[in-house]
C-alpha cells in the first residue's frame, strides 16, 4: 500500500520537527533544574558535614578554655539555629526562606570563627591532637562549602540564563510553565565591610 503525497509530506515535516525540537533545547530546562537541584544537594551536604563538626570541636574546646563560656555558647546556639530551620520544598524558588537559611550559615561560620581565634590564646589546646584533627577537617569542610556553593552559582546561573533567553525563555513557556528563577547566593553583610586595622 503506498501513501499518498500528502501522507509522505506530512510524516516528513513530522520528523523535520521533531528532529528541530530535539535540537533547540526542549530538554534543556529540566537537564539545568535537575543540575541545580544536585548541586543545592551538594551545598546542604556540606553544610551537614560542618554542623555535626561543632559537637566535636565545641567538646575539645571546653576542657581548655572553660572561661570561654559565651563563644562556646554562641557557637551552639549557632548551630541550634541552623539545624532546626525547616527548608520549604520551594526555597530555591523563594528569596526569603533563601534569605534565612544563609544568615543562619553565616551566623554559624561566624561563631566558628571566633571560637578558632579563642583558641590562639591557649597554647595547650593548639596542640592538641584531637583539637588539630577536628581543626583540619573543619578548613577541609569550609573549602567543600565554597565548591559546593560555586557549583551551585554556576548551576543556577545557568538554568536562569535558559529562562531568560529565548528560545530556553519560549519553550519554558509553552512546556515547563512552572519553571521559575531560582535563587542564589549573595555576599553576607558582613563581607561586604572591610575590617578596621588599628595599630
Amino acid at each position: 500500500m503506498r501513501l499518498p503525497i500528502s501522507g509522505i509530506r506530512a510524516t516528513f515535516l513530522g520528523l523535520v520537527l521533531a528532529i528541530g525540537l530535539s535540537a533547540c533545547g526542549v530538554n534543556e530546562v529540566p537537564r539545568l533544574d535537575e543540575q541545580v537541584k544536585a548541586s543545592w544537594s551538594e551545598v546542604l551536604n556540606q553544610y551537614q558535614r560542618r554542623t555535626d563538626l561543632i559537637p566535636n570541636l565545641v567538646e575539645t574546646v571546653k576542657g581548655y578554655a572553660k572561661q570561654e563560656q559565651d563563644t562556646l555558647v554562641q557557637v551552639t546556639e549557632a548551630r541550634a539555629k541552623a539545624t532546626q530551620m525547616t527548608l520549604p520544598a520551594d526555597i530555591l524558588n523563594n528569596p526569603e526562606a533563601f534569605k534565612q537559611f544563609e544568615q543562619n550559615q553565616a551566623q554559624v561560620g561566624g561563631a566558628l570563627s571566633r571560637l578558632l581565634a579563642v583558641s590562639e590564646r591557649y597554647p595547650d589546646l593548639k596542640s592538641n591532637q584531637n583539637f588539630l584533627a577536628l581543626q583540619s577537617q573543619l578548613e577541609g569542610t569550609e573549602n567543600r562549602i565554597t565548591v559546593a556553593r560555586r557549583d551551585y552559582i554556576a548551576a543556577v546561573q545557568a538554568y536562569n540564563t535558559q529562562l531568560r533567553t529565548i528560545p530556553g525563555r519560549w519553550i519554558a513557556g509553552m512546556l515547563y510553565p512552572d519553571a521559575k528563577v531560582k535563587e542564589t547566593f549573595s555576599i553576607a553583610q558582613e563581607a561586604q565591610t572591610a575590617p578596621k586595622v588599628k595599630f
